[in-house]
């Protein structure tokens, strides 16, 4: 069996290739300045965003759209798979503490602090649904557990994370702003007890400002900082 490989697609977007040669694309933004898409022939076995916003599906969630029309199961809020029967796209919807198994794999749904509202447009003004938002607990074939926090502030409860899963990796937000910055997005990784960490959600606009040099200083977790389209071998 194969490693893990997690590729940075840019912005806040990751692309999980499994032990098994399972594709598991979570927020995929192919509209960020930053976007590098991986080389072709792609593969899509699970789409599992985080949230509604459109940089992380895109306007009306057109990513995933167009990655659902490859094929493969697509896992999200309750919420979230009424607007994408809306656009012709049949997904899981469930909740927070809820576990589904896609293509042999398990996908954990829990909570984040964050919103996550569909940009919707149209003929009209724009306007925004909520869906919700929440982070991924993702346990691959060979028992690895990453963490997959989508965008998030530093919350409390981070700690039980730690005590039910023990994740060995967490793929989690740095920018600030919108989400945690890097001091406690280390926080954050003491609660989770992770011992390696990879950074998103920075860089892409000047206002993301937190960097991953910030995070390795205030954590003693090994940062792994992907540039946009580079892959980490677990």
């Amino acid at each position: 069996m194969a490693r893990l490989r997690i590729t940075r697609l840019g912005h806040g977007g990751v692309l999980y290739r499994s032990p098994a040669e399972r594709w598991v694309w979570v927020d995929r933004w192919s509209g960020a300045p930053t976007y590098v898409a991986p080389p072709e022939p792609w593969q899509v076995d699970v789409i599992a965003p985080t949230h509604g916003h459109f940089d992380h599906i895109g306007n009306d969630a057109l990513d995933v759209v167009e990655l659902a029309s490859g094929g493969g199961t697509v896992i999200g809020s309750h919420e979230l798979s009424i607007y994408l029967a809306s656009r012709g796209v049949e997904a899981i919807g469930m909740n927070k503490g809820g576990t589904v198994e896609a293509a042999g794999i398990s996908f954990t749904m829990v909570h984040a602090e964050h919103t996550g509202g569909v940009t919707i447009t149209g003929d009209g003004p724009e306007a925004t649904r909520e869906v919700g938002c929440w982070g991924w607990l993702v346990r691959f074939e060979d028992g690895t557990v990453v963490y997959h926090t989508g965008d998030t502030d530093l919350f409390g409860d981070l700690a039980l994370v730690k005590d039910r899963w023990t994740p060995t990796i967490a793929v989690l937000p740095i920018g600030g702003h919108y989400t945690m910055g890097p001091a406690d997005a280390a926080r954050a990784v003491a609660l989770i007890g992770a011992r390696t960490v990879i950074p998103v959600h920075y860089g892409t606009f000047p206002i993301l400002a937190g960097t991953p040099a910030e995070l390795a200083e205030a954590t003693d977790a090994d940062v792994v900082a992907l540039e946009p389209g580079e892959t980490w071998e677990a």
